[in-house]
């Protein structure tokens, strides 16, 4: 087995890296391409094992066209299975109507989610699988609750063979165009926690649910923490960024001064 270890100035940032690969399994992150400046950053992420795809938040509308163009370096359309969508943003999901229409694949998306989806125009619910409160079963990996980080109906997704742990929206941050960065370890935890912690003290609920993530977290065997939006936290990176968001105030714990009184 290997994991990517290359520097962040090492990095393919248009075309993506292989962050894990195992004989048949790879876990890869696809790339930032050319056509996202002046829009939100997303990471998405493709799960290949044996003959068959897995997409982690495949994203939305606009970069449609880049996320296929970079999966079907790795596999073909029609060998996709499984299309995971955390929550309900636009960022992660606006994209289903055209995933649905060039793929077989059965889409994952937490129940809360299902009865908005005719809102991005799909009448046929058929291959949509509602994900239970309690999180479940994708195939080979786990399904894991995150309620409340941000999305009330939030969940994110353990491969137990590469030892990832997808990570939707947690431990978010917000690059400039001129500095992005793939990884996050303890070199530079420091100056990363600048770049997440608006968006973490303002989007998530409060810290009794960060710290119910953490201790699901913390059960889990991980190599890597890969978030939607942002960099991937590897090596002593993973105890500092969970240790960090387990003391973390945030959304009504600190509302006052939100509301600016």
């Amino acid at each position: 087995m290997s994991y990517c270890e290359k520097s962040n100035s090492e990095v393919d940032i248009e075309n993506g890296e292989i962050l894990y690969e195992d004989g048949d399994h790879k876990f890869i992150w696809l790339g930032w391409g050319k056509l996202e400046g002046g829009l939100i950053q997303t990471n998405q992420y493709l799960i290949v094992n044996g003959s068959k795809g897995t997409l982690l938040d495949p994203g939305g509308i606009h970069i449609f066209p880049k996320v296929v163009s970079n999966v079907t370096k790795y596999i073909d359309l029609e060998d996709i299975e499984y299309i995971f969508f955390s929550h309900q943003d636009p960022d992660v999901s606006s994209g289903i109507p055209m995933w649905l229409s060039v793929t077989s694949a059965q889409v994952y998306v937490s129940d809360l989610w299902v009865r908005f989806l005719p809102h991005f125009g799909i009448s046929d619910l058929s291959r949509i699988q509602g994900i239970a409160d309690r999180g479940g079963k994708m195939g080979n990996y786990d399904i894991i609750p995150a309620h409340f980080m941000h999305s009330p109906g939030e969940h994110i997704v353990y491969d137990p063979q590469a030892k990832i742990l997808f990570n939707s929206d947690i431990g978010a941050a917000v690059f400039s165009d001129e500095n992005k960065y793939l990884f996050v370890d303890e070199d530079n935890f420091d100056e990363h926690t600048a770049l997440m912690e608006g968006f973490h003290k303002r989007y998530l609920a409060s810290s009794n649910a960060c710290k119910y993530y953490v201790n699901r977290a913390k059960q889990l065997d991980l190599k890597m923490i890969a978030p939607q939006h942002g960099a991937i936290f590897r090596d002593r990176g993973i105890d500092m960024f969970l240790n960090w968001l387990n003391g973390l105030q945030c959304g009504s714990d600190i509302i006052s001064q939100i509301a600016g009184e």
